[in-house]
């Protein structure tokens, strides 16, 4: 039997490129902004000569002028406001302490909980990975329905509970011998490397875990 042969006007149209937990909850641009702060405090703590306030002032204008530069792209004023709350918030822990590594106490804290948070939420069969993911695809609670989503974001959930483990083993040591600097470099430097890690792995985990079968995540089967 004779192929029949394609006519010179007809277009391929390329392969669809499989869609990933970076496609939908892309994250990037936020963990990168969250290294602004930390790198700005240090620098102008450093030029100030361990000067606590220079540094609180200079990741304040810092972390404004880049919310600001996002908000006229296109993003939240809240993410502004946020992110001026979040600097104050930690400025005032370290002027009032007097510890240049105080600034970042209150991110230590928020990994601490979340890393209590995710795991919680994994045990409890709710895993926030689901919860996410659901919401950014309109899923509401239909993903619970599934047990092999189930069964794969629990599993899959268990990679961001550890960044936030890995975080806190690592700025913990950091924070108490008060190494301001390199506590700041730590916390720029394990933002988005370890978010693209998490959704890269956290990905492969989800798809190993589905059977082949399965209709994938826009489309929980009860």
């Amino acid at each position: 039997m004779s192929e029949t042969p394609l006519s010179e006007n007809a277009v391929t149209e390329p392969a669809e490129r499989p869609e990933n937990l970076h496609d939908l909850l892309g994250g990037r641009r936020t963990a990168v902004d969250a290294t602004v702060g930390p790198l700005a405090y240090v620098a102008g703590y450093l030029a100030g000569g361990q000067s606590i306030l220079l540094g609180s002032a200079t990741a304040l204008v810092a972390t404004v002028a880049m919310g600001v530069y996002r908000w006229r792209k296109g993003g939240r004023l809240t993410a502004v406001l946020l992110g001026a709350l979040g600097v104050g918030v930690a400025a005032a822990i370290a002027l009032y302490t007097g510890r240049g590594s105080d600034f970042f106490l209150a991110r230590i804290a928020v990994n601490v909980a979340s890393a209590l948070a995710w795991a919680v939420s994994i045990v409890a069969r709710w895993p926030l990975l689901g919860v996410v993911v659901g919401a950014a695809l309109g899923q509401k609670t239909k993903w619970r329905r599934d047990p092999d989503l189930m069964r794969a974001y629990q599993r899959a959930s268990w990679v961001w509970a550890g960044i936030y483990v890995a975080r806190v083993a690592v700025w913990t040591p950091l924070w108490a011998a008060n190494w301001t600097a390199l506590l700041g470099i730590a916390q720029a430097g394990m933002s988005w490397p370890l978010v693209a890690a998490a959704l890269a792995v956290s990905w492969w985990i989800i798809r190993k875990t589905l059977p082949e079968n399965h209709p994938g995540l826009r489309h929980p089967r009860a």
